[in-house]
């Protein structure tokens, strides 16, 4: 009798403390979500508004002014017009992988164009086309000029066009295949139902991808300071703003005028996204069947023309990144040396190594409260938490050069202080992608059967105990996936960090952006070879243990 007490109260003690740790969870995953999301993008807004400690409208009566207007002007165009063409060739190469065979190796070749560092574009465009190209000047004997806007087009266009073919190939493969077939029943040649099926049925997504790209590109600051010349645009005098006369509140106001473009690109992205959702839903989709859809010659040789095309140069780009690592292009000769290597070994490797760290912190830490969103969300379904899933999702929607200026005028004073320290770096990579692990949670969470988790609650296990033994074993592959994501994203990142990098925190991605603006391409080359390698490394070893099962 004595020892039935005795258990039954080691039983109650046991829950009652497992209550109050995931209280603590929970509490700790909103404050966390509060303080470093939405208390930067407030300060940012607030910051915007204010001039020497006091409210005034200045910072943005000052942008209307004709240097301003040109640059507001000469982004819209540049934006615009790369947007338009990344989504066309976007177009392009998905409708030739549903026409084609090759549909999952073009799939996984533009996972692995996206793995590549941002600006390694330019470091190609430069070796291969410059005034001293091996293109132009070694072989062709010219000396052409490839700074100013067009320079700016033709990267910014080849450098969405992955994301882009990823989504069209998943909104092509959620349309139902019965209206296809309806169509050809009906006598509809394969040009026609194309035209009127097909098109229409991705139209939604090529709007998501036009204006995701839009988004990104207006964002974008470092392809113009490289290689726009004297061509400039909104995001780069963001960026000269903070760096050369370190006023945050015109700056502040410079991203705030980033925020409505993004907010209308997210807002197609889910809607679009909602739609393949609910058309996938009970219906026979193209992406599980084997359906050949035959289209005229001149078509399929076009978009296969466009495919090849794009291949052919992203290899060019990657083994051009190779070449330079190793070689010289002294005087319109190329010379073969170790001397950029050699440089990078002595100088850099502290921060080859400082970006695994924080990716890897960051990749788990961001997996880990995706995790727990989504579990106290949807399958705790406690109130509120929805509005706070949308906050995590802020980041996401944002420009990066806006999260990270959030991040500095958020905690460069007490009780906040963090500017300079490794913490404030690891703490911007890690919140600005935990969307991801909540959104693959999701999806997730919507496979497995709720009673699994009814019935651990009926045995006497308390909600932590369910977490720590229910749900993460259940979710090792979300987890294992979202930390690959993130670890990528990590360690290709330079937009949202660039403002908050110091001497003793500064990470590969962010010395390399350095290296191609100081001109030594030899040496961004090596950081870029690396960093290319790590993280294609990861990513095959994270491929192999999900094909296998081991986790």
């Amino acid at each position: 009798m004595i020892n039935n007490i005795k258990t039954k109260e080691r039983v109650k003690n046991t829950l009652s403390f497992d209550n109050i740790i995931d209280k603590l969870i929970l509490w700790s995953v909103i404050i966390s979500l509060l303080i470093f999301i939405l208390y930067p993008i407030i300060m940012v807004i607030s910051t915007s508004f204010y001039s020497k400690g006091l409210f005034t409208l200045s910072n943005y009566k000052n942008l209307i002014n004709p240097k301003n207007l040109k640059l507001i002007k000469n982004s819209i165009f540049v934006v615009t017009l790369s947007s338009f063409i990344g989504v066309i060739i976007s177009t392009s190469i998905a409708l030739f992988a549903f026409m084609g065979k090759w549909k999952s190796k073009i799939y996984k070749g533009m996972l692995l164009a996206m793995i590549s560092p941002p600006f390694v574009s330019s470091i190609a465009l430069i070796t291969l086309f410059g005034r001293r190209g091996l293109i132009t000047y070694n072989l062709l004997g010219l000396s052409v000029n490839p700074y100013g806007w067009k320079g700016i087009v033709l990267l910014q266009s080849l450098g969405k066009i992955p994301l882009g073919v990823i989504m069209l190939v998943a909104a092509i493969n959620a349309i139902d295949q019965r209206h296809i077939l309806a169509s050809r029943d009906l006598g509809a040649t394969s040009f026609e139902t194309l035209k009127n099926i097909l098109i229409p049925g991705i139209f939604p997504t090529i709007l998501a991808v036009l204006f995701l790209n839009f988004t990104m590109n207006l964002a974008d600051f470092g392809t113009p300071i490289i290689i726009g010349g004297k061509f400039k645009m909104l995001a780069t005098e963001t960026y000269m703003t903070i760096f050369s006369s370190g006023d945050l509140g015109k700056a502040a106001a410079m991203s705030v005028l980033l925020i409505p473009p993004a907010i209308i690109a997210f807002t197609f992205y889910k809607k679009n996204m909602d739609n393949i959702n609910n058309k996938s839903e009970g219906s026979k989709a193209l992406g599980s069947s084997n359906y050949k859809f035959d289209v005229p010659v001149a078509l399929k040789y076009l978009t296969g023309f466009i495919t090849i095309s794009f291949f052919g140069i992203t290899i060019l780009k990657y083994g051009t990144i190779f070449l330079t690592a190793i070689s010289m292009n002294a005087s319109g000769k190329l010379i073969f040396t170790l001397d950029h290597i050699k440089k990078v070994k002595v100088s850099n490797l502290p921060a080859v190594m400082r970006s695994i760290y924080f990716a890897i912190v960051a990749g788990v830490v961001s997996s880990v409260i995706g995790i727990l969103l989504s579990y106290y969300t949807h399958r705790r379904k406690i109130w509120g938490m929805k509005y706070i899933e949308f906050i995590s999702a802020l980041p996401y929607i944002i420009p990066g050069t806006f999260f990270g200026l959030g991040y500095i005028v958020a905690f460069k004073d007490e009780p906040f202080l963090l500017t300079g320290t490794t913490a404030i770096v690891i703490l911007n990579i890690t919140f600005r992608h935990i969307s991801v692990a909540n959104k693959a949670t999701n999806a997730a969470f919507t496979t497995i059967d709720t009673r699994i988790e009814d019935s651990s609650r009926d045995l006497g296990a308390s909600h932590f105990r369910t977490i720590r033994t229910i749900i993460f074993p259940m979710l090792k592959p979300v987890f294992l996936t979202s930390f690959i994501d993130t670890f990528s994203a990590a360690m290709t990142t330079v937009g949202a960090i660039i403002f908050l990098v110091s001497p003793r925190n500064v990470i590969a991605s962010i010395v390399m952006f350095k290296d191609i603006t100081n001109g030594g391409y030899g040496e961004a080359s090596v950081m870029a070879s690396i960093l290319i390698l790590i993280t294609v490394s990861v990513n095959l070893i994270a491929i192999r243990l999900l094909n296998k099962g081991d986790i």
